[in-house]
Parts: C-alpha cells; sequence; structure tokens
C-alpha cells in the first residue's frame, strides 16, 4: 500500500500566464500609449498625460528603430517600462556604469531607474578591538 502512493506521479508544475491588471502580455501589446495609461499605475499614469521630456522620447524612438537582439544603452533613469519593450535588453547607467537588464513582462509600469540602483548595500563585519567595552573580550579570529 505504501508502495502505492510513493509511485505515484506528480504533474509537473504549469507556469502561471503573466497578467497585468487583467490583460495578458499580448493584449497590452496591442494597446495604444493612451490606453495603457489607463490601466497603468497612477504615477506612469501621470507620466504618459504630461508628455515624455525630449530625453525619454529620444530613448523610446531609438528602442523602436534598433532591432530587438541589440542592447540600448542609456541614462534615462525616468523613462517608463511599456509592453512593448518587453524582450528587449537595455543597459541603464547607474552614475559609474552600464547595469545590462532584459525587460520582463513583470516590469511593465514600472521605471528603469528601478532595476540599476545607484547606491551599493554595504554590509559591515562585527565591532573591531576597542570600538566597545563589551569587544575587549571578544576572541580574536
Amino acid at each position: 500500500m505504501a508502495k502505492a502512493r510513493k509511485t505515484k506521479k506528480v504533474e509537473a508544475r504549469r507556469k502561471r500566464e503573466f497578467t497585468f491588471r487583467g490583460l495578458t502580455l499580448p493584449q497590452l501589446q496591442a494597446l495604444s500609449l493612451e490606453e495603457f495609461a489607463k490601466v497603468a499605475p497612477s504615477r506612469a499614469r501621470r507620466s504618459i498625460r504630461r508628455g515624455f521630456n525630449a530625453e525619454t522620447t529620444s530613448f523610446f524612438e531609438r528602442m523602436r528603430a534598433t532591432p530587438a537582439d541589440k542592447v540600448v544603452r542609456t541614462h534615462c533613469r525616468d523613462a517608463l517600462v511599456l509592453p512593448a519593450h518587453v524582450g528587449r535588453r537595455v543597459a541603464i547607467h547607474n552614475g559609474k556604469e552600464f547595469k545590462e537588464i532584459e525587460v520582463r513582462p513583470e516590469m511593465v509600469g514600472h521605471y528603469y531607474g528601478e532595476f540599476s540602483l545607484t547606491r551599493r548595500f554595504e554590509k559591515h563585519s562585527g565591532p573591531g578591538v576597542g570600538a566597545t567595552r563589551s569587544s575587549k573580550f571578544m576572541p580574536l579570529k
């Protein structure tokens, strides 16, 4: 009886289809910019309504003009990730270097600057000898 349970085959887990506020990726890509603004988060909706600046507009034009297999480099961190950009590779400047990312469907509605952090996390080790009163009793490694 116990062997019968162990030999029971487990179904392969099916990957969930991406949806953004009830719309699938092909449906999102079919929307115009104004229609996408209606389902976008409020900050993205405001950016679209006010219009993009010249730097962001030129970046979007370069994204359209370059082939999908090429990397597009940009300093424009306040550009919105649009559904048309999914699957593309973008190198975003973080102040020191270009960090290359692949745009995934989950990034739609966010800004490119969110994916290239400008500050690195500095992890500190334990306190040095003499830093605190209790540290004089800590064994040295």
